[in-house]
């Protein structure tokens, strides 16, 4: 780990450097991304040297222990040695948090995609209830969430809602909410009382920029039409709504929550900048055989990762196995216990990969 540590230092002397330089002054691209580089090596090095600090206090209280007479002395090496190596692993395992390669993609806004499966019209209805449980999630953090496109279900709730949400570390935390979510309960359209199964998938992707995928606008066909708001309300009669075909894969978006057009092609050109990136990166990984297999999922829509059963008032999640009893809570945006637990999660196996474990 010192080895690791000791490179990121002669990076981040790199990077310094490299800063004041006129020529890296005068690019602005290239500047920001030195300044990020920068700030994110700055928190791993400065960790550092209170680790260092540490090992040479370890070092000299031994030493005293060793070589000092003196009682009151020795006394005071000793309650200095146990603070310090009392202290030690606490720092050592903030150390191999921080030395964990980051997702460059996690301080990135975030497409968020929600699709009804199996169990008919109770799984519209979920992936409405789906829907209010992460825009009261976005509330609490601060994140803008707008609905660029959707589908009606036919007795209430959604058949696909696809959002924009914008926020610091939005697709960082999200990505934990991607694949197949489980509901459990009597519909209010059953009249035996009986409990169904339904399900609905979560879709979440990083927001690409313009500079990150390049696409030939000669492939892509554009659309417009009249945008209508959720529940088939008119919201506006000009042809302002945006349909972009990428026709070399035949993905198709759309956007239809802003009243100007050009605003809706700009969100609809970065959702399909990042469904394209999407499609590329799993075959990168594949390519190269690093795709990991992790515990907290691919975000594939095959994995189901959480569970709502309404007549026990529980929550699983079964990629960590934990459950908690305060469904109401849960529905009310209160999922940050979850994300948390499986970013530690995603963490520790990560730590475990690169041997710092």
């Amino acid at each position: 780990m010192l080895d690791k540590l000791e490179k990121i230092k002669l990076r981040f002397d790199q990077v310094s450097e490299d800063l004041v330089k006129p020529e890296t002054v005068s690019d602005m691209k290239l500047y920001a991304k030195l300044n990020k580089e920068y700030k994110d090596l700055q928190k791993v090095v400065d960790k550092y040297f209170e680790y260092k600090n540490m090992l040479e206090g370890i070092t000299e209280a031994k030493q005293i222990l060793e070589e000092e007479k003196d009682s009151e002395l020795r006394e005071m090496a000793k309650m200095e040695l146990d603070e310090l190596q009392d202290g030690l692993p606490a720092i050592e395992d903030e150390l191999k948090m921080l030395l964990i390669p980051n997702d460059p993609n996690d301080s990135k806004n975030a497409i968020f995609e929600i699709r009804s499966g199996a169990g008919g019209d109770e799984a519209s209805i979920f992936a409405g209830d789906l829907l209010r449980m992460y825009q009261r999630f976005c509330e609490k953090n601060k994140w803008k969430l707008s609905i660029t496109d959707f589908v009606d279900g036919t007795s209430g709730g959604f058949n696909k809602i696809v959002a924009n949400i914008q926020g610091e570390d939005a697709y960082g935390k999200l990505k934990y909410e991607a694949g197949v979510h489980r509901v459990q309960r009597v519909p209010a359209t059953e009249s035996q009382g009986r409990i169904h199964t339904s399900v609905a998938s979560v879709a979440v992707l990083p927001e690409m920029d313009d500079v990150e995928i390049e696409l030939n606008m000669s492939d892509i066909r554009r659309d417009e039409f009249c945008s209508s708001g959720p529940g088939g309300q008119s919201v506006n009669t000009t042809y302002s709504a945006i349909r972009l075909t990428h026709i070399p894969s035949g993905i198709i978006v759309q956007c239809q929550d802003e009243k100007s057009k050009l605003k809706n092609y700009d969100k609809a050109l970065k959702e399909l900048k990042s469904r394209l990136y999407a499609i590329e990166e799993k075959k990168r990984q594949e390519e190269i055989g690093a795709e990991r297999k992790s515990m907290v999922g691919s975000g594939s829509r095959s994995d189901k990762i959480r569970t709502y059963n309404y007549p026990q008032g529980r929550v699983t999640d079964h990629r960590i196995n934990h459950s908690v009893f305060n469904l109401p809570i849960v529905m009310d945006g209160e999922i940050q216990d979850f994300i948390d637990r499986l970013r530690i999660a995603d963490n520790l196996e990560k730590m475990e990969n690169s041997g710092l474990a």
